[in-house]
């Protein structure tokens, strides 16, 4: 597999009157397509300022971010709202869904902004919600509100999926059911995923860990032996 994404020199600083703060140091990484890879760290570590940028949702000082052949780093504000809208999939820890619109109307609601979705009620069917579909949040577990999180970033159809500490808020089990969930459709879809965690133990499923500590990389260490979701203990 040719590398998917590429970060490259990647730097972050905040100016806060004549200080300026790196929140980012010469980050390189790569990620294959099809490839879980966690981006381990504490917290300040730079972890979610990181995902923010491969995200577009924030942008780098300097560097070089590539996605798919395109050099994301280049892109202006009208660029970057595309890029959100079309090629980026994110699950937050905490779910953030709109509490008066049901399961379905929340995935509907993010495949209407962007092009080449897939069908609604068919990824809430493949997340396991084919029974709740019509359930606004309220009336939902933690674990199904996320299930939700993540169909609506699935049913994008992204190019990259992003998940910033997807199992942060959620019991041992359910946090396990969610990796198994993202464990199948990575395998199923071919999807990248990038999974921002402060816990080692979620790392044993992923192909890929860039440890990352003070705004830099520490380490990055390719699992040619993964386990699976369902073998995870912590």
């Amino acid at each position: 597999m040719s590398n998917y994404l590429e970060v490259e020199e990647v730097c972050k600083t905040y100016k806060m009157g004549d200080v300026e703060i790196s929140a980012l140091k010469r980050i390189t990484f790569s990620v294959k397509k099809g490839e879980i890879c966690c981006i381990l760290g504490s917290s300040g570590a730079g972890k979610t300022t990181l995902l923010n940028i491969l995200g577009g949702m924030d942008t780098s000082t300097s560097g070089h971010i590539q996605l798919f052949g395109e050099e994301i780093s280049n892109y202006n504000a009208r660029q970057l709202t595309a890029y959100r809208r079309n090629d980026i999939g994110f699950v937050f820890q905490f779910y953030n869904l709109v509490p008066n619109l049901t399961a379905l109307e929340n995935v509907e609601l993010a495949t209407q902004i962007c092009e080449n979705a897939l069908d609604s009620a068919q990824i809430l069917k493949d997340v396991g919600l084919e029974h709740r579909m019509n359930n606004f949040p309220a009336q939902l577990s933690g674990g199904e509100q996320q299930r939700v999180a993540i169909a609506r970033a699935l049913a994008k159809n992204p190019k990259l999926l992003l998940c910033d500490e997807p199992t942060g808020a959620l019991d041992f089990t359910t946090g396990r059911s969610i990796l198994q969930l993202l464990e199948k459709m990575s395998r199923e879809l071919d999807m990248s995923i990038i999974i921002v965690t402060h816990n080692a133990e979620i790392c044993k499923m992923s192909n890929r860990v860039v440890y990352i500590k003070d705004g830099e990389i520490d380490s990055v260490e390719v699992n040619r032996n993964p386990i699976s979701a369902e073998e995870i203990e912590w």
